[in-house]
């Protein structure tokens, strides 16, 4: 999008342009970049979004994890698990203790160390997932744009050759202009697909690392709880 607009404030106004679309009366050209327009925003505020979210989390499950580390007791473990509600490594905790206070309070100790394991994993996945809403939209983004925007090339050279053999005359001249205004069209498909397929991959490495984070401390909780229960 930022491509975009700097192409669009760029453009000198007396050639063909962006605004020579945008200007067009062909209802199809209008209706591609228009797509293209709102695909390239659609993919920024994801991109915004998930930074601050991926960016949250991974400060939140450090400040959660310096404090389980050192923590004395469990207490001091809930208090801080209020404290960072939106870290991911909370999430698998929570499932994780359930899971725990449930066969302690009926049985007084660990009864069953897979179903323990069983239920870090499913806080794990949780937790990933969350992550990784809306990362499909911009894998999406990148990987249909460019198409769109070959489209509407296409139909804007066709749609320079029709005026070509209108006008009778073949020179560059006369059909310069109109192949270069399609190509407006390329450009776009570009700009909104490039971002959104260099965030997607910049995303997806963080949600692994973050993953490999989280499939770590379910090691460290099951050292805890078997320490405190089984020791």
């Amino acid at each position: 999008m930022i491509a975009f607009i700097l192409l669009t404030a760029a453009a000198p106004p007396a050639g063909p342009s962006w605004w020579s679309i945008i200007s067009s009366d062909n209802p199809i050209s209008l209706a591609v970049l228009a797509l293209l327009v709102a695909s390239s925003l659609f993919s920024w505020t994801i991109v915004f979004q998930k930074y601050g979210r991926l960016k949250k989390a991974t400060d939140e499950n450090g400040k959660f994890l310096r404090t389980f580390r050192k923590a004395p007791d469990v207490n001091v473990i809930t208090a801080a698990c209020e404290q960072y509600p939106t870290a991911p490594v909370v999430g698998v905790f929570d499932a994780g203790w359930a899971e725990v206070d449930r066969q302690v309070r009926g049985k007084g100790k660990l009864t069953n160390r897979t179903a323990i394991e069983r239920s870090l994993q499913i806080g794990i996945s949780q937790e990933i997932s969350d992550l990784e809403t809306s990362l499909n939209w911009l894998a999406t983004i990148a990987a249909i744009t460019p198409f769109i925007g070959l489209f509407g090339t296409v139909l804007g050279i066709i749609d320079a050759f029709q005026a070509l053999s209108s006008a009778g005359s073949a020179s560059l001249r006369a059909v310069g202009p109109g192949i270069a205004a399609a190509l407006v069209a390329t450009a776009a498909g570009l700009a909104a697909a490039i971002p959104a397929a260099i965030f997607y991959n910049y995303f997806g490495a963080s949600v692994r690392e973050i993953g490999a984070r989280l499939e770590d401390f379910s090691l460290e909780f099951l050292n805890m709880v078997e320490r405190a229960y089984e020791g």
